[in-house]
Order: C-alpha cells, then structure tokens, then sequence
C-alpha cells in the first residue's frame, strides 16, 4: 500500500490530484489522507482525516510514504523506517505562507529513505525510486560520527 498524506493545517489538492492521476498504474491500493482539500480522487481511497492511531497503522503496513514536505511526515516516516516521497508545497501557488517546504526538500534531498519531486512531472520517478528501496537506515553524519568517536575515546581513557 502506498500512504499519501498532506497533513491537516493546509489543503494540497495539485500532490492529491497527480497521486490520484498516478494510483491506477501503481501496483496495489493508494490511501489519500486530503485534509482540507476539495480535489475528489477517483482513482485512490481517501479521506479528509485519519485518526492518530490508525495512521500509524497504515504507516506501518505501507510499503511507501507520499507527502507534502513536513518534518512531522518526514519523521514519522523514518521512525517506522519507511521510504518516503516528498513533493513540497508551493507559495506561488496559494498553497502555503512561504517556501519552507522548498527548503526542506532540497535539504533532505538524496538523504537515506528520501526522495523529492519538486513538482508532479518528477513524482512518477520518485515514487517508483521510492518503492525499490529497501533499507531507510540512515548513514549517521559526520558529526554524530565525531560525537560517538568522542563518547568512546572518553569512556575508555576518561579523557576527550
């Protein structure tokens, strides 16, 4: 199953709409969480809203996350350790304040598990990169390699 979700606060009918373009060529079912959208898909289960505790549920039996570019989805996805496309919302567009998700998306970009279409002419290609992954776990950075260097060298000498 492919999890496509767009959070609560905002509607993003354009990720709705390509998903919805997209789900009957995909290979087994596509559940839409819309939030606040009006785009109806025809293609895809959806709802408005999923309750927390179903959500994470459906998380955990999906073999993919499709989302708009927030942290929160972004972080559930690699604490159930699930690849996870992200298409980021546009201000241009009407479909966000400013750019942030912009931001986002292009910082995580190529980082372990996750896979960004900047828009829906790439989301094709990300989703069929997305569902060949196998293993989300993410190399630790040069920085969290230094600290765990440190914390060893000080557990067994007693000095930094």
């Amino acid at each position: 199953m492919i999890l496509v979700t767009v959070g609560m606060q905002l509607a993003f009918d354009r990720l709705i709409a390509a998903m919805d373009a997209l789900a009957p060529d995909l290979e087994g079912e596509v559940i839409a969480q819309t939030g606040k959208g009006t785009y109806e898909p025809a293609h895809m289960s959806a709802r408005p809203a999923i309750p927390p505790a179903q959500f994470e549920q459906m998380v955990l039996g999906s073999r993919l996350i499709v989302s708009h570019a927030g942290i929160g989805s972004v972080l559930t996805a690699q604490r159930f350790a699930k690849p996870i496309v992200l298409m980021p919302r546009r201000a241009e567009l009407g479909e966000h304040r400013n750019d942030h998700q912009l931001a986002t998306a292009r910082k995580l970009a190529g980082r372990s598990g996750i896979m960004v279409a900047m828009d829906e002419s790439e989301l094709a290609d990300a989703i069929h990169e997305g569902l060949s992954v196998r293993d989300v776990t993410a190399a630790p950075s040069p920085s969290a390699q230094n600290l765990h260097r440190s914390l060893a060298q000080f557990i067994e000498t007693g000095r930094l």
